[in-house]
């Protein structure tokens, strides 16, 4: 029993340390936004998403400096993944880790949500999380 235990309660212990340890402070008035494509917009496939960041910086994942985070795109989600947590990465949720401030994405015709949150080096949304509007775009 000890055998399982243990190794439960240190992976746990080191699991709530890490995200504890992960929580960064962003900078009071600080935005993350979507540059393009517009609210609204009408678009073909694949789509260019460029990227804002007003007030912080950008720094790859795993880089720990002060101000800065990396971009994480939620495509079609119906609500927030824990802000206090990790971001997973997801066919919904993508990460831009190299500190990449657009992408060009094939997204199948209809009607999509894009959403932007900006993570610290440790892909944790940042103690007063920086969220943008969420957009809808069509694709044709």
């Amino acid at each position: 029993m000890k055998k399982i235990i243990v190794p439960l309660l240190l992976f746990i212990a080191s699991g709530h340390a890490f995200a504890e340890a992960a929580l960064t402070q962003s900078i009071s008035g600080a935005k993350v936004y979507i540059i393009s494509p517009q609210d609204g917009s009408i678009v073909s496939s694949p789509v260019t998403i460029k990227f804002g960041l007003a007030g912080m910086g950008v720094a790859p994942a795993g880089v720990k400096k002060s101000n800065t985070g990396h971009h994480h795109l939620l495509i079609d989600t119906q609500s927030l993944p824990d802000l206090k947590m990790p971001l997973a990465s997801t066919d919904r949720i993508k990460h831009f880790g190299k500190g990449q401030t657009e992408t060009s994405l094939n997204l199948s015709p209809g009607k999509h949500t894009l959403q932007l949150v900006l993570g610290n080096y440790a892909h944790t949304p940042h103690d007063n999380p920086l969220v943008s509007d969420k957009i809808t775009i069509e694709v044709k």
